[in-house]
C-alpha cells in the first residue's frame, strides 16, 4: 500500500471516475502510476492529459518515450518507473530484454534510429545535469532534424518524469505490472 491514500477504480466518483473510464478504455486497466494522483483530481487530470499528448506526439515515437521514461527513472533509482517502461519495450515496442538490458547498461546503444538516438541521450544529459548542456547540443539535435519545439517536448517528458520518480518513490508506489 502506498504511503499516501489513493482512489482504487471501484471507489472512484466524479472527476476521478471520469478519468479512470478514460485510462481503462486505452490501457484496459488502471495503473498504480495513474493512481497514485487520485488524491488531487486536478493533478491526476493534468497526468491524463499529458499522457494523451505524448501518445499522439507526431515525430516522439513510442520506443522514443519509452527508453526516456525508463533511463531518467534508471538514474532517480525508480525502480517502478524502470520496470514499467522496460515491460513496456519489451511487451509494446517489441525489443528483445537483451536490447533493453544493453541499453540500459549503454544508452548509446539504444536501438534507436540516429535522430531518436540523439534526443534520448540530449534528454539524458540534461535531466542528469542540467548546466551541463550548451549552444552545440542543440545544434547537433537541429542538424538531425529535430525542431525547438519537439526539442521541448523531448526535454519535458524527461523532466516531468523526474518529478514522477520523486513523487512514485516518496509514496512508495506498489508494483503492478
Amino acid at each position: 500500500m502506498p504511503l499516501i491514500h489513493t482512489i482504487s477504480p471501484e471507489q472512484a466518483q466524479g472527476r476521478v471516475k471520469e478519468i479512470y473510464d478514460q485510462v481503462t478504455a486505452a490501457f484496459g486497466h488502471v495503473p498504480n502510476a495513474m493512481q497514485i494522483w487520485s488524491s488531487s483530481p486536478e493533478l491526476l487530470a493534468k497526468q491524463w492529459q499529458s499522457v494523451g499528448y505524448y501518445m499522439q506526439h507526431p515525430t516522439l515515437s513510442f520506443p522514443l518515450l519509452a527508453m526516456m521514461r525508463m533511463l531518467v527513472s534508471q538514474n532517480t533509482h525508480c525502480e517502478y518507473c524502470v520496470g514499467f517502461n522496460e515491460s513496456m519495450l519489451i511487451n509494446v515496442a517489441k525489443l528483445t530484454p537483451e536490447q533493453v538490458t544493453e541499453a540500459k547498461r549503454n544508452p548509446a546503444s539504444a536501438p534507436l534510429p540516429e535522430k531518436d538516438k540523439a534526443m534520448l541521450l540530449f534528454v539524458l544529459k540534461a535531466t542528469k545535469d542540467s548546466n551541463s548542456v550548451k549552444a552545440e547540443d542543440l545544434a547537433a539535435l537541429k542538424a538531425l532534424g529535430w525542431n525547438d519545439g519537439e526539442i521541448l517536448d523531448g526535454l519535458n517528458h524527461g523532466a516531468s518524469m523526474l518529478a514522477s520518480d520523486v513523487i512514485f518513490n516518496t509514496f512508495q508506489i506498489i508494483r503492478d505490472y
